[in-house]
């Protein structure tokens, strides 16, 4: 099959595993399809003039950069208005060397990819990780933002061939939205189950229980709940990984808010801020701990967690919403907390932490989970199953 992945948004793909969160995931997708025998065409923004115009990557994944030189792109609006200058030219890319499915990436690459293929009879698939509404419910956008992409997000959905929806709860959203059920299918993101594995190196900690977490800075409420569970858990340490690189913490005001609350909640001496974690010393840290904590309101794809899992270590995580409320087995793989909690939070950390055998129980189970629902090699399955289901649609129309 060939297959066009368009990623307006992708920037200088590499293949070296050195790429945003959002770029790795098109990589390790563009590999996996390709993997099984498929000639894949990633399709994204030239916003460089130091770009190539076409350069291959993988065996069997080439990426094309389309669009004027000059479009270096800063957001959401920048994308959107560079629309048009993207759909022309990858209009006739996709008529020249023509694909069996045409597959989106966000909702800018839909729109662009939509209108590209409207006159060519060629199935478009559209995936959402996560949707406006979901992050405007979850605070993570102001209410008075994402207008324009709150607006158009049912209808590109409604006009797609197919939808992948990252997680249940983005199923839930789409069928609110209007997108029929039957177009749905849910696709979570996948992760690298040889990079995250419980075998390799493990980072530097101490003899004491070890608790890591990964999060923005930002996330200040989320973060402090965490902060004041672990002042009723005196015994253990607590990594805080996220933010800008450790040498530039000091002059970051959500650092040095959190680092006050530290304080005047007496554990500062149990917390370490680690700053930004470079991707290969992800796994290490992981495998160091004892447990993942993830208390973000909203994680549309609970990659963290999913890799956390990988690496054997059990997660708490938050049971707002999103990819992690799918991905993490409450009582089987870990723990689901509701936000806001701390001093349940608290009372489950301590459970786990003094029964070690429960710990070990759930690090197999964790691993095991990780492993057959999330591969690349799965996901690319139920990806594949979704293009079929588009094109046979198509040719029967």
């Amino acid at each position: 099959m060939k297959i066009a992945l368009v990623a307006q948004h992708a920037v200088a793909l590499s293949g070296d595993g050195t790429g945003q969160a959002d770029d790795t995931r098109l990589l390790e997708l563009s590999r996996s399809l390709a993997d099984k025998g498929h000639r894949v065409t990633v399709y994204a923004q030239r916003n460089s003039a130091a770009l190539p115009g076409r350069a291959e990557i993988e065996p069997g994944v080439t990426v094309e950069y389309i669009g004027p030189p000059d479009g270096q792109h800063h957001g959401v609006p920048d994308l959107l208005a560079q629309v048009p200058t993207f759909s022309r030219p990858l209009h006739e890319r996709l008529r020249e060397n023509r694909p069996d499915v045409v597959h989106a990436l966000r909702w800018t690459s839909g729109l662009a990819a939509l209108a590209a293929a409207r006159d060519l009879g060629i199935p478009v698939v559209q995936s959402f990780d996560s949707l406006g509404v979901a992050e405007r419910r979850h605070h993570v956008i102001p209410r008075d933002a994402g207008i324009e992409r709150i607006r158009l997000e049912p209808a590109i959905g409604r006009s797609a061939s197919a939808v992948v929806a990252g997680s249940s709860d983005a199923e839930s959203d789409l069928t609110r939205l209007g997108v029929p059920r039957r177009s749905i299918r849910v696709v979570p993101c996948g992760v690298n189950t040889e990079e995250f594995s419980p075998e390799g190196p493990v980072a530097e900690r101490g003899a004491r229980p070890h608790l890591v977490t990964v999060a923005d800075l930002s996330e200040h409420d989320a973060l402090a709940t965490l902060l004041r569970a672990i002042s009723t858990v005196p015994g253990a340490d607590l990594v805080i990984a996220g933010g800008p690189p450790r040498a530039e913490l000091g002059d970051h005001l959500d650092f040095r808010r959190l680092a006050r609350l530290a304080d005047t909640l007496g554990v500062r001496a149990q917390v370490t801020f680690a700053g930004q974690v470079a991707r290969a010393a992800l796994p290490p840290l992981l495998r160091s701990a004892d447990l993942f904590v993830s208390v973000s309101e909203y994680d549309p794809t609970g990659t963290l967690a999913i890799q956390a899992m990988a690496c054997g270590t059990p997660v708490i995580a938050s049971s707002a919403s999103g990819g992690q409320a799918d991905a993490v087995l409450d009582g089987t793989t870990g723990i689901l907390v509701p936000p806001g909690r701390p001093a349940l939070l608290a009372q489950r950390i301590r459970q786990f932490l003094s029964h070690p055998m429960l710990l070990e129980a759930f690090s197999v189970a964790a691993v095991d989970r990780a492993r057959s629902r999330y591969s690349w090699n799965r996901i690319a399955d139920e990806t594949l199953a979704v293009y079929g289901t588009a094109r046979d649609a198509a040719m029967a129309a």
